[in-house]
C-alpha cells in the first residue's frame, strides 16, 4: 500500500506533546508503521502496522482532534 501521507502528528502542541508517527517508523515491539491512511468514510487518520508479512490497522483517530498531516513529496 503506497501513501502520500509520510508522517502525522496527534494533538494541539506539536512541538511539546503531540504524538508523532512516520511511515517506517519502529513500534510495538518489533512492528514498523507501513502506512497512513484517511478514510473518507468516517473521516478518520488510520496507522498501519507491519511485522514480517503480516499487516494490521493499528491505530485510528478522528478528525476532531487536533492533527497536522506532512505528506510524502515523493509520491
Amino acid at each position: 500500500m503506497n501513501s502520500i501521507i509520510r508522517k502525522i502528528s496527534i494533538g494541539a502542541d506539536y512541538k511539546n506533546e503531540a504524538m508523532h508517527y512516520s511511515v517506517g517508523q519502529q513500534v510495538y515491539g518489533g512492528h514498523t508503521i507501513h502506512s497512513i491512511s484517511f478514510s473518507k468514510v468516517d473521516n478518520s487518520y488510520n496507522i498501519y502496522i507491519k511485522k514480517q508479512d503480516e499487516i494490521m490497522p493499528w491505530k485510528k483517530f478522528n478528525t476532531n482532534m487536533a492533527i497536522s498531516v506532512e505528506y510524502d513529496l515523493e509520491y
